[in-house]
């Protein structure tokens, strides 16, 4: 093993720039947690309204185990709201965001699975959303480096 591969290692883990690849990788995964949670958070609304009007977008014959269609559409969109004031604040660097987004995309993994029988696609793909945000804001979230 030579003195040298060390630094070789060292200058192949380095962008162009000069700036480490780490960090880049870590600013990417969590613009990707502040895009996908507002991505979701647009669409629980949309889905949180269409549950408290009644639309007939979602299964009629679903049965739930808390609460009906309508109040799991008023909690979907209580969620959608803060998730959105959440994602900008994880865009904008804010360390509290980080962490009250852990834990946003948390109640929205759960959310989804209440509403799994109304509309159960949509809901399993919310659910994978939020498990990649958790990861995100987690492992990625607190490097500055």
């Amino acid at each position: 093993m030579s003195t040298t591969e060390p630094r070789a290692r060292a200058d192949r883990d380095r962008a162009p720039d000069g700036a480490s690849r780490g960090a880049d990788s870590s600013l990417s995964w969590v613009m990707f947690a502040a895009t996908m949670m507002g991505l979701v958070s647009v669409m629980n609304f949309i889905y949180g309204i269409a549950a408290v009007s009644n639309s007939s977008f979602f299964v009629g014959d679903a049965k739930f185990v808390l609460g009906g269609l309508n109040s799991l559409g008023w909690l979907l969109l209580i969620v959608a709201l803060t998730q959105l004031l959440t994602s900008l604040g994880i865009a904008g660097g804010v360390s509290f965001a980080r962490w009250l987004g852990v834990g946003l995309a948390l109640v929205n993994a759960l959310v989804q699975m209440l509403l799994l029988p109304a509309y159960p696609w949509w809901s399993l793909t919310a659910f994978v959303l939020d498990i990649f945000v958790v990861y995100a804001l987690v492992v990625h979230g607190g490097r500055s480096d």
